[in-house]
């Protein structure tokens, strides 16, 4: 995309990567194959799964990797980077492996997102884009997930390019409701750049600027009578927005051949002008005519504004979408968990007072267990890289935590659920089509028990360490040294 593959992003590093990079480079360990994962710890809202986006980006991002004369110029003003790493930067490339899971895909805690393998220095400075690209995408992605299952088949907009952190996070927030399932965006330049449907009418000064509601509800229609939706709040919904469209329908569309739309309504009491504005348009000759709604909504009022009967055929969501203000922080981490000595791994773990902090060591894989008679997931297994997986039951998992709770599995299948991204410095993964993430999604959550999908209270999807797993992390554990 033009948007991206214009911009340099490898000096989007925190300032520590350079100097652990400068650092291992002075100390010789700049070669040294180390295996890093991106993983996180809690399902934003207390929701039951996450869903993996940005990794279009991410993989961008890694192809274009290089630092520019300029990039060099600053580094030695700063007075701590030897020359010799200095000229290493000037030929600098990622060379190493990448695995992920693909964009779409539902995920949980403590089990590999990401993984990078590769020399330690290119593995640590892709450190804070591997975390950003993923977890602003992700947070979104479930976040839009979370809206769309609320509104129970009705479409939802996102309209929150005017409330986003920044124009990034508009363009690419857009794009991970997209994934989440939102139907478009009001944001034009993800429509350009990403092929996320735009749509957008008009706003209250378009209605304040003509001397009467009705007059800029007539021009409207006569500039565009094939997608006529009109805003009828600007001053009173009930006395005259809606009787004005009315009018507007009757006597320019209808004339023209053509019929409404919709009409939208941001403010007031939603369920109650709905089910009024409803009446009067299918009193009107107008049952086809569609209700939007926006205002500050999300998955909760929505829901409740179903309940209560509101008439609403699409939600427009704007700030709690695109910011995901009830939890806006996704919280994914980038840990090390092996270094490879002697042509073999060896386990590396990050160890805390709070047990979930707990790393689990080693280059791992992620396998998800389908009922064979239902097709739904039922549970995640890691293994070590070089298990032997069986590709069905029977198979007995139990609780890396909660070691005497277990439980075996008979008639299920294991998939991998990671996709090899790089292969050498080179991208062998082929990005899909947005559209394809967007099905794939949709398809993958209807794979979760609807327990899982609860709002409040959901049921915890287990992921379970493998026995060679759990051994090797408490191996370590035991060995401690401080």
């Amino acid at each position: 995309m033009n948007w991206s593959n214009n911009r340099n992003l490898t000096m989007l590093v925190d300032f520590y990567e350079l100097t652990m990079s400068n650092g291992y480079f002075e100390e010789g360990y700049g070669d040294h194959i180390a295996a890093f994962d991106m993983f996180f710890r809690k399902i934003p809202d207390g929701g039951g799964f996450a869903i993996c986006a940005g990794l279009e980006q991410l993989v961008e991002y890694v192809k274009n990797l290089h630092f520019t004369e300029e990039d060099i110029a600053y580094l030695r003003t700063k007075k701590l980077f030897s020359e010799n790493f200095l000229h290493y930067l000037r030929n600098f490339r990622f060379s190493g492996d990448i695995w992920a899971v693909k964009e779409g895909t539902p995920i949980f805690p403590g089990e590999p997102v990401v993984t990078v393998i590769a020399p330690i220095i290119e593995a640590q400075l892709v450190e804070t884009m591997v975390l950003l690209t993923i977890n602003f995408q992700s947070l979104v992605a479930t976040k839009a997930n979370r809206i769309v299952r609320s509104a129970q088949g009705r479409s939802v907009f996102e309209f929150g390019s005017r409330r986003a952190q920044s124009y990034d996070a508009a363009i690419l927030g857009a794009r991970a409701a997209y994934i989440g399932g939102c139907s478009g965006t009001a944001c034009t330049i993800t429509d350009r750049e990403f092929e996320v449907p735009a749509m957008g009418t008009m706003a209250h000064s378009w209605v304040q600027l003509f001397d009467n509601e009705y007059k800029a509800f007539e021009a409207y229609a006569k500039i565009y009578p094939d997608s006529c939706t009109l805003l009828v709040d600007t001053y009173n919904v009930l006395k005259s927005g809606v009787p004005n469209a009315i009018k507007c329908f009757d006597e320019v569309l209808k004339p023209m051949g053509h019929r409404p739309k919709g009409i939208r309504i941001d403010s007031g009491d939603i369920a109650y002008l709905s089910k009024k504005a409803r009446k009067m348009l299918d009193e009107a000759g107008y049952p086809d005519c569609q209700i939007v709604a926006s205002n500050s909504l999300d998955e909760y009022l929505i829901r409740d504004l179903i309940l209560q009967g509101a008439q609403v055929d699409t939600f427009g969501v704007g700030e709690n979408l695109i910011t995901s203000k009830s939890d806006p922080v996704f919280g994914g981490v980038y840990k090390l968990v092996a270094v490879k000595e002697n042509g073999a791994f060896v386990p590396r773990i990050k160890i805390s007072e709070t047990v979930e902090k707990i790393t689990t060591p080693n280059v791992k894989k992620v396998y998800r267990l389908f009922r064979k008679d239902s097709g739904k997931a039922v549970a995640d297994y890691v293994a070590l890289f070089d298990e032997n997986v069986p590709a069905e039951g029977p198979i007995t998992l139990f609780d890396p935590l909660e070691t005497w709770k277990s439980q075996t599995f008979e008639d299920v299948e294991l998939r991998p659920i990671m996709e090899h991204i790089f292969q050498n410095g080179e991208c062998i993964y082929e990005l899909p089509k947005l559209n394809e993430i967007r099905d794939y999604c949709t398809a993958q959550i209807d794979t979760l028990w609807d327990e899982v999908k609860r709002f409040e209270n959901p049921h915890r999807y287990y992921v379970d360490l493998s026995e060679q797993c759990w051994n090797c992390k408490h191996m370590l554990l035991s060995q401690r040294q401080y």
